[in-house]
C-alpha cells in the first residue's frame, strides 16, 4: 500500500515558510519521499502500518493550508507513468516488495 500526502501551505511570511519547511522535514523523517514539491509518498506493508503513519502526519499538520492524504494499492501504483520533460523516467528508490510468511 502507498500513502500519498498532497499539500498546499502558505509561504508568504517568514513564519509560514518555517512552518511549511518543518512539515516537509517531518514527512521526510517519517520515511516519506518527495515525488513533487508538494507531493510526498511512502510505502507501507499493510493498512495498519499506513494508519500509523497517517495518524503521525495528522499530528503535525500546520494550522493553515490544505493537506490531503490518499491511499493506493501496489497494483495501482505499478501503473504510474512518470515523465521528465517528454521522456519516461523510472523513479529511484522504489522498494521491492517483501513477503515474510
Amino acid at each position: 500500500m502507498w500513502v500519498f500526502v498532497f499539500f498546499d501551505l502558505p509561504v508568504t511570511t517568514q513564519k509560514e515558510r518555517k512552518t511549511a519547511t518543518s512539515f516537509r522535514y517531518k514527512l521526510l523523517k517519517d520515511g516519506f519521499s518527495m515525488l513533487q514539491f508538494s507531493v510526498y509518498l511512502r510505502h507501507c506493508a499493510s493498512k495498519e502500518s499506513a494508519d500509523v503513519h497517517v495518524k503521525r502526519v495528522k499530528s503535525f499538520i500546520p494550522d493553515m493550508g490544505h493537506v490531503s492524504i490518499l491511499f493506493i494499492t501496489d497494483k495501482q501504483y505499478g501503473d504510474i507513468l512518470n515523465f521528465c520533460g517528454k521522456k519516461d523516467k523510472i523513479l529511484k528508490g522504489t522498494p521491492k516488495q517483501l513477503e515474510l510468511f
